[in-house]
């Protein structure tokens, strides 16, 4: 492609939590995939999940590293104005996890059963944190713990804690154990402060991750801007998986003051699939934290949107039930994908909709979501 002169670049200010799973964000914009499309990616690293909601409303930012629930949240007016918003793409999958208190691992309580057991025979205030109240992580967090019969709104405390927080909080003895994207599942195993309970991806087999996110206004304005970001992380996130020495320069970037400021070894080994659950199990996880897929990681699922307003309602945080195939037609931005995917040669799965069999053995395909909703045993009704 014809040298693009830094001149005529649409400069997008695009928002990113210091997580390992904001990769491909970086790395089109270190790699200069952003360039190829006219469009010149500034980065701003952000403190919290709040603060990321709030600077892509006000149009502080274009667009933003989010979190899947939170786009869900704000187009519903959970917790916060409602503002239309645009899910332009996934931007990963995988790679999250539930940690618990190296004190708790003391006492034998390593996996959800074990956890269970002893909140029946040692009961006191349990408390975990999440990293926002619709997202994905208190999603996921809720859902392990009523898979093993733990109400977590009734048998526990949950709190909203920044992800860079977390490793502190443990350590101080504030909560008990969190949900949170790496590099800090990781890192609270090499500071000895926790232990993995479960990965993600056992909670749900290829759940969406971050996605990238807009307001529907920059979206409808700016319809062509928004491909240029989706082809340009595209290509980044081909890239990554291109090569064992493309993740590894991915982690090298990453451990950088300007984006995570951690030690690289906490990035990079989670990165390849190499897992400790610092309780004395290694593996390679087959489904460790991706970002592209040959483009079926990236493709913005009708269901997958769908699947977190049926957890918002489950837990109470949708008062009523919502349009849910019709919300997520609007949220989901295929149209502009489909564009973006055609300029790099993605392929384009051939239905909006897939089926996924999570950790309690239950279904969800999006054919039914209001049945969905409401066919579980612990729900705050």
């Amino acid at each position: 492609m014809a040298e693009i002169n830094v001149k005529q670049l649409r400069t997008v200010r695009i928002g990113f939590m210091p997580l390992t799973d904001c990769a491909s964000l970086v790395m089109a914009a270190e790699c200069g995939f952003d360039r190829q499309y006219g469009i010149r990616i500034v980065l701003s690293r952000e403190t919290s999940w709040a603060n990321v909601r709030d600077k892509l409303g006000s149009g502080a930012l274009d667009a933003a590293h989010v979190l899947y629930g939170l786009m869900y949240g704000v187009q519903l007016g959970i917790g916060c104005q409602q503002q239309a918003m645009a899910v332009l793409m996934n931007l990963s999958r995988n790679g999250q996890a539930v940690t618990l208190s190296r004190a708790l691992a003391e006492q034998g309580v390593v996996d959800g059963p074990s956890l269970a057991r002893r909140m029946r025979e040692a009961p006191r205030v349990y408390t975990f944190a999440h990293t926002f109240p619709t997202g994905n992580h208190a999603m996921l967090l809720y859902y392990w713990l009523a898979a093993h019969g733990i109400d977590p709104l009734r048998h526990a405390r949950a709190l909203t804690v920044p992800p860079a927080q977390m490793v502190g909080s443990l350590r101080a003895g504030m909560i008990d154990g969190f949900c949170a994207g790496e590099p800090w599942g990781q890192r609270a195993i090499d500071d000895g402060v926790g232990v993995t309970a479960v990965t993600s991806q056992r909670i749900w087999p290829d759940h969406p991750g971050k996605v990238l996110g807009t307001t529907a206004a920059f979206a409808g304005s700016d319809p062509g801007t928004c491909r240029a970001m989706i082809a340009a992380v595209l290509d980044a996130s081909r890239w990554i998986e291109a090569s064992k020495a493309n993740k590894e320069q991915t982690a090298t970037v990453l451990a950088r003051s300007a984006y995570l400021n951690t030690g690289r070894e906490a990035i990079e080994a989670r990165l390849m699939g190499q897992y400790d659950n610092g309780a004395g199990s290694q593996w390679m996880d087959e489904k460790a934290l991706s970002f592209h897929g040959d483009g079926e990681v990236n493709f913005p699922y009708l269901s997958d949107g769908m699947w977190f307003m049926t957890q918002q309602r489950r837990w109470g945080l949708l008062r009523d039930e919502p349009d849910y195939l019709g919300q997520a037609q609007a949220v989901n931005r295929i149209d502009l994908y489909r564009g973006a995917a055609e300029m790099t040669g993605t392929s384009v799965p051939s239905s909006p909709m897939r089926s996924s069999t999570l950790i309690d053995g239950v279904e969800w395909d999006g054919s039914d979501p209001q049945g969905y909703a409401q066919s579980f045993r612990i729900h705050p009704g």
